[in-house]
């Protein structure tokens, strides 16, 4: 008849080296224990540093975009207006209006928005373009058909977003400035339709 103690030695030594085993790696997880809280530390620093920079820069192209759309829009209609599309009014507040209302709220109003008429040389001439913004009178305005209007938004302040911070000692919450402008000839309008010039710039 065998013998049952070499099996309950077995059973014995195989439940003494589980329990060892079971010790060794309580031991191990009481020791790590605050590892994951300090590895998640060291790595939400970083990550929350880079989330800032992309929100930061994704901020100001956004709102260049939006400004650049809105001069943009504006030469695009104020290069076709003439007496009757301007009604009562005139045609530089016209231009300056459209750009605020396509500013997505960016602009409160206009004293930023500038509109300047310049009158090319002449075909063959190599001079320069010169600046009509004020001329209101005369056979040839600011805004005679074949001039250059040039809309612009000139130093616009976006707020920060976010605070920059450089080191734990200073923070940056200064405002970034931002300037758009877009051009176009003034389409071929009969002289005596042209809509009043207004002021300009």
């Amino acid at each position: 008849m065998q013998s049952r103690y070499p099996t309950v030695m077995t059973s014995a030594i195989n439940s003494a080296i589980c329990l060892s085993s079971g010790r060794r790696r309580l031991k191990r997880r009481v020791a790590t224990r605050g590892d994951e809280l300090i590895e998640f530390t060291i790595t939400l620093l970083p990550l929350l540093c880079i989330l800032s920079a992309l929100i930061s820069v994704s901020w100001g192209i956004f709102a260049k975009s939006v400004l650049q759309y809105a001069v943009k829009v504006a030469v695009r209609d104020g290069i076709t207006v003439d007496a009757v599309a301007a009604g009562s009014s005139n045609l530089t507040t016209i231009v300056k209006n459209l750009v605020q209302q396509n500013s997505f709220g960016f602009l409160k109003d206009t004293t930023l928005i500038h509109v300047h008429y310049y009158q090319p040389p002449s075909p063959g001439s190599t001079g320069p373009v010169t600046d009509v913004s004020t001329v209101t009178t005369g056979p040839r305005p600011g805004n005679y058909p074949g001039n250059i209007m040039v809309v612009s938004v000139d130093g616009y302040s976006l707020p920060v977003l976010m605070v920059r911070i450089f080191n734990w000692n200073s923070e940056d919450k200064s405002s970034t400035s931002i300037t758009v402008s877009s051009a176009d000839l003034i389409e071929p309008i009969d002289p005596s339709d042209l809509a009043p010039l207004g002021t300009a710039p």
